[in-house]
């Protein structure tokens, strides 16, 4: 046995190897070839290179490209060579083939009479050339950035079946029609359990759901302003928490629906102190209002108004104080009455559904609400925590669509 020194070997490169294993594994475990369509190529190669790589390393296409090299990616794909120009014509590619996609992920996942959940998020979009992206709504925090809107289907388990990407400003509403109609013409499926939260499930659309007769069972919640007519009404009486903190009751209100009231104990604190620290930055920053106009450098009652908006408006506490405004004066005080008479809500969520006792009993009717929070963490993984869909820099509709569902189609892989 000849013993060589390690010295005498030179290392003259190194690409990684494992990562790129396992998530080809990983795909090749879920059939994700399968998932793509029967048509064999080069592209199809591509795409599957994308999602590998949306997965181990998120970055720009021309960053993709480029790296490609550092790791085994490209041999164990067989894509050698692809360049930024092959990245592009594979989401092109891609997104072609997206409602069949999204067709075989349903077939998979999807049950007759199941659950179906559904969300909707935004992510910012970087320059102005995006014909999608407008002002909106901004989940991410950034109010000042153009965006773009999608929402995901997923199975009961949170598992991505479909997305569709909306104008920036589109209301969380308006996309559940879109829906409703893809999981009936596009999936097949006569009838399902539809999923959403109080913002996506309103009651228009749930008036339309009625008049169509779809088919479709529903779950949702009501808002806090719905809470307090039923509470006036006497239908949600609070006493019934004594021995547990969830009963179900009806209103006539809300007719043929079952109503299910649950109390979170520790939401309540959680939502007692933050309305404690609102409503007094809210009074620190009155205050300061005050002393100008007190020390004579805020006189006019027009620009005192438009001050203290200001304030009412960043910490939405206006129904708690109670102000009194004039020339050369400002007064301000709080509500203790409105403080009380919200303070008896906190952590109490109604939940809503047309789905008969015989089919889902009371407690599953508020576990069927809360798988919601698998759809939350799907776009946790696509936002923050992995997979990047954010920021987006494409300047066309196809190619942000198409890159949103590549997205997708990698929280699928890792899920």
């Amino acid at each position: 046995e000849v013993q060589v020194p390690a010295s005498a070997f030179e290392v003259t490169g190194s690409r990684s190897h494992g990562h790129v294993q396992a998530v080809a594994e990983a795909m090749k475990k879920l059939g994700f070839d399968r998932l793509l369509g029967p048509e064999k190529g080069r592209l199809k190669q591509v795409v599957k290179t994308l999602v590998a790589a949306r997965i181990l390393e998120p970055a720009s296409k021309l960053s993709t490209a480029s790296a490609l090299d550092h790791s085994t990616l490209a041999e164990t794909f067989d894509v050698q060579g692809v360049t930024e120009d092959g990245l592009y014509e594979a989401m092109d590619w891609l997104l072609e083939r997206q409602p069949q996609i999204e067709k075989r992920l349903a077939k998979r996942h999807l049950e007759p009479c199941g659950l179906v959940l559904y969300d909707l998020t935004s992510s910012y979009v970087e320059g102005a050339k995006c014909p999608l992206a407008t002002r909106g709504y901004s989940r991410d925090g950034k109010p000042q950035k153009l965006q773009v809107n999608f929402g995901i289907l997923t199975d009961e388990m949170g598992r991505p079946i479909a997305v569709d990407v909306y104008e920036g400003r589109t209301a969380d509403s308006a996309t559940v029609r879109d829906q409703l109609v893809k999981v009936r013409s596009t999936f097949g499926l006569e009838q399902v359990v539809f999923v959403g939260d109080r913002g996506m499930l309103a009651q228009t659309v749930i008036e339309e759901m009625k008049e169509q007769d779809q088919g479709f069972e529903w779950i949702t919640a009501l808002k806090s302003g719905s809470l307090r007519k039923l509470r006036a009404e006497g239908s949600l009486q609070m006493d019934l928490f004594d021995e547990r903190n969830i009963f179900e009751f009806k209103s006539d209100l809300y007719p043929g629906e079952r109503l299910v009231a649950c109390r979170n104990p520790a939401l309540a604190v959680r939502r007692a102190r933050k309305r404690i620290e609102m409503i007094e930055a809210t009074m620190d920053a009155l205050r300061g209002i005050q002393k100008s106009v007190e020390e004579g450098r805020l006189v006019d009652s027009g620009k005192i108004g438009v001050r203290v908006g200001r304030v009412i408006n960043k910490y939405k506490m206006a129904k708690h104080i109670d102000l009194d405004i004039g020339e050369g004066c400002l007064g301000f005080a709080v509500n203790e009455d409105s403080v009380e008479e919200e303070s008896s809500l906190d952590g109490l969520y109604v939940v809503r559904t047309s789905v008969p006792a015989e089919a889902i009993e009371r407690d599953d009717v508020v576990r069927s609400y809360k798988r919601l929070t698998k759809v939350e963490r799907d776009f946790r993984s696509m936002k923050a925590s992995g997979l990047e869909v954010r920021p987006i820099f494409h300047r066309t509709e196809p190619r942000v669509r198409a890159h949103i569902f590549l997205c997708m189609l990698a929280q699928y892989v890792q899920w």
